[in-house]
């Protein structure tokens, strides 16, 4: 056991975090994104469940240990709403919550047509799967540094 980290992060995600470089992407999502068909072509290759945790618990245990790219715009992505794209969804609003609190600062969060988010998902280093069941909970997490 150690001590000072969140419960909810496993080994499994704690030894991918840590072989995540600066600049590489993570996709965290709910149960109803293509997670599986996403992670084969990802540098892990495969999901990771965070099971029990919705997107907000899962991104604050993430974010407890991994730092948010200060050398980008928007270090973090999500899905435009398809027929509504400036549309916020309540999974897009806690999102920003999360993110704002871990970094001390407000983050920027970018939208991307569905399609074009889920060829940036592909070339993320890991997917994460939430047990949040959305819709729309799906976000690229680029890390910083230390």
């Amino acid at each position: 056991m150690l001590k000072g980290l969140d419960r909810a992060l496993s080994a499994e995600m704690l030894g991918m975090l840590m072989a995540m470089g600066h600049g590489d992407d993570l996709l965290i999502c709910d149960v109803n994104h293509p997670a599986a068909s996403i992670a084969r072509h990802t540098v892990h290759g495969r999901v990771i469940d965070m099971a029990g945790c919705d997107l907000p618990r899962a991104a604050e245990a993430i974010l407890s240990v991994m730092p948010l790219d200060t050398f980008v715009p928007a270090p973090v992505k999500r899905m435009k709403v398809v027929g509504d794209p400036d549309r916020l969804m309540p999974a897009h609003e806690r999102m920003q919550e999360v993110a704002d609190r871990a970094e001390g600062r407000p983050v920027l969060v970018e939208a991307l047509e569905r399609f074009d988010f889920y060829a940036a998902a592909r070339q993320a280093f890991a997917v994460v799967r939430t047990s949040d069941p959305g819709p729309y909970g799906c976000f690229i997490l680029r890390k910083g540094v230390v």
